[in-house]
């Protein structure tokens, strides 16, 4: 692959503000219970010129965790500073600048999780994912990577996880990225930094149950896996019940739910919230001496988690044969990528014979037009096997102008860039005449172009060689100004999440397996990174949707893509959602288990009500 000549001297940098590249190397992936085990900071201009570099290791007080990987002993950082002996320092390097890292988030995430806990706060205010970036640019690397893009730009890499040699390469080709992103008037994936999901408050573990809930109770009495909620004065101190329950296979509630089994307390009729959410539910009420004397003799329950069986290999797919008529792909990046394409098996449901998608080579963009009729365009060009794209990017290959849309502020860049527009009749007659002689568009996509779903397609997951490790990203408009979640809710048989900690979210970014994680890249990119393998037997599915705020609905924003990558980073399916006007959280995708194998499900399906709303609908004890 060949990187653009681009001399960052020769281009001024796409934004007014200098920057702090960050790099740390930390103990663990969960900000809320690791620590930080050394930090690098390079200083970069708003001209791209590279400046001053800072780093330390830190005496993290835990154990240092996967050695094999960074490298750091608990020899080789004793003695070391610890974070508050250096706060003021980073302090004084990161203010005044954007933050820029790579997988922004996770730096983000610890560097602010570490400031909690010596009562400081980092002079964060906006923040840039380079991981992010890359994508906007629309560079032809066959994944994201630091090395790969490193590579890309020809920039040497020979250390990888150390933190000033990550924070290095970073800061040597961020330069080049911002003289790229000015050349294509493209808006950086800056974002304020208080929009990353914050690290949970440092708590007491409280162990999952490991049976499965039961339901209300009944005459049988106590089951192993029954919710039980406690309000009210007791004669027994309330953490030594709550243990009682907990040893003896019962899940102890903070909330009382319509899946609380029980609500235990000597006064009924105190009129508390609990009280009152009972009455509500139709929750049982039983007093502190029938609780004692049930919970002596707990019956059997059934085991949530059971070994899941072995994950089936996804079918192989071979790629679609170029015809002899057609160019030849140009993407140099096409071959390292078709290795991944070529183990992953064909949509399910929408679709149809490749000789009725004669428009499988092309990404159009939509401008202007009423919601509904750019939707059903849209529709058309996923339909006909194209992609739909949401942003003007470098793969954008043709513009539907409908009216209004000559206005858009992207016009003159289409018209720099020399992207052919056409009006929506035009355009139509061109498909419909494809259609009928059943012609294709001349070109073919690479074989590890990423694929087009549509509304309710669904492919099966293959395990591949990097690993189980899938990514949903949602992107939208960059110009929006709507903020959008993006949440993940891992249900059980009964479609219900198990407990709370089954609902992934801005403030509870990840579940305390590592199994499911929310990133949030940049103002219009946020992800949900499922771990195939790690994720609990009795998770059956994970619903990923997205929730607007302040009465904002769906129609403010357009539509949102949604887009499958691997596990080593490529993208590999795109599905563009477009809901109605008046919806305010739509349901995205499902990965859900089928036959030893996990699925993807392009759904798309919105709904009027918020996000407390839809999160009830699956159990979670959500409050306004």
């Amino acid at each position: 692959m060949t990187a653009p000549a681009i001399s960052p001297t020769n281009h001024p940098a796409a934004h007014s503000h200098p920057f702090a590249v960050v790099d740390v190397e930390t103990s663990g992936l969960a900000a809320d219970r690791d620590r930080i085990l050394s930090i690098a900071v390079v200083q970069v201009g708003a001209d791209g010129s590279v400046g001053e570099r800072w780093t330390t290791l830190l005496d993290p007080g835990c154990d240092p965790g996967p050695v094999h990987i960074h490298g750091l002993t608990r020899e080789l950082l004793a003695g070391s500073p610890t974070f508050v002996d250096v706060v003021d320092e980073l302090a004084a390097r990161l203010a005044g600048r954007v933050m820029v890292a790579h997988n922004a988030s996770f730096d983000w995430r610890f560097l602010t999780a570490e400031a909690a806990r010596v009562g400081r706060e980092l002079p964060i205010e906006r923040r840039m994912c380079s991981c992010a970036l890359a994508r906007r640019l629309d560079l032809p690397v066959p994944d994201f990577r630091l090395a790969t893009i490193a590579d890309f730009w020809a920039v040497p890499f020979e250390r990888q996880h150390d933190a000033l040699a990550d924070a290095l390469v970073v800061a040597e080709v961020l330069p080049r990225m911002l003289a790229l992103a000015g050349e294509q008037d493209l808006e950086l994936p800056i974002t304020a930094g208080d929009r990353t999901p914050a690290p949970r408050p440092a708590r007491a573990p409280r162990a999952r149950c490991a049976f499965v809930n039961p339901g209300p109770l009944a005459e049988a009495g106590l089951i192993q896996g029954m919710r039980i909620a406690f309000t009210g004065e007791t004669d027994t101190p309330r953490d030594r019940l709550e243990q009682l329950a907990i040893d003896a296979g019962l899940a102890v509630a903070t909330s009382v739910s319509r899946r609380t089994s029980v609500l235990v307390t000597n006064h009924a009729g105190s009129g508390s919230g609990k009280a009152k959410a009972a009455v509500a539910h139709g929750v049982p009420v039983i007093d502190e001496a029938t609780f004692l004397r049930l919970a002596a003799d707990v019956a059997t329950g059934s085991p949530r988690d059971v070994p899941a069986p072995a994950l089936v290999r996804a079918p192989a797919l071979v790629p679609t044969p170029v015809p002899a008529t057609a160019p030849a792909p140009a993407a140099p990046a096409a071959a390292s990528a078709a290795s991944t394409a070529a183990q992953v098996p064909a949509a399910r449901g929408g679709g149809g014979p490749a000789a009725r998608r004669p428009f499988a080579v092309r990404r159009v963009l939509v401008l202007g037009g009423p919601h509904a009729e750019a939707a059903a365009l849209r529709e058309r060009v996923i339909d006909a096997g194209g992609l739909a794209a949401v942003n003007l990017t470098a793969s954008v290959t043709d513009v539907v102008c409908l009216p209004g849309g000559e206005a858009d502020r992207r016009m003159a860049r289409i018209r720099t860039l020399g992207l052919p527009v056409t009006t929506a009749d035009t355009f139509l007659r061109l498909l419909d005449d494809l259609l009928a002689t059943g012609r294709r568009v001349p070109g073919q996509p690479s074989p590890g172009a990423p694929r087009s779903l549509v509304r309710g397609a669904v492919v099966d997951l293959p395990v591949a060689t990097a690993g189980a490790r899938w990514t949903v990203a949602a992107t939208w408009a960059w110009d929006s100004t709507v903020e959008i979640d993006l949440v993940a809710f891992l249900l059980g048989v009964n479609e219900l999440v198990g407990d709370d900690d089954d609902f992934v979210f801005f403030n509870q970014p990840h579940t305390d397996d590592g199994a499911a994680s929310l990133s949030v890249d940049g103002p219009s990119e946020q992800a949900i990174t499922l771990d195939l393998m790690t994720l609990p037997s009795s998770v059956h599915r994970v619903v990923i949707a997205a929730a607007l705020g302040d009465g904002r609905t769906f129609g403010d924003i357009g539509p949102v893509n949604v887009a499958a990558r691997t596990p080593d980073g490529q993208p590999w399916l795109h599905a563009t959602l477009d809901a109605a006007t008046t919806e305010r959280t739509m349901v995205l995708a499902e990965v859900y288990r089928r036959n030893g194998m996990w699925r993807f499900r392009a759904v798309g399906q919105g709904h009027d009500h918020g996000l407390v709303d839809l999160a009830r609908g699956y159990g979670v004890d959500a409050t306004d």
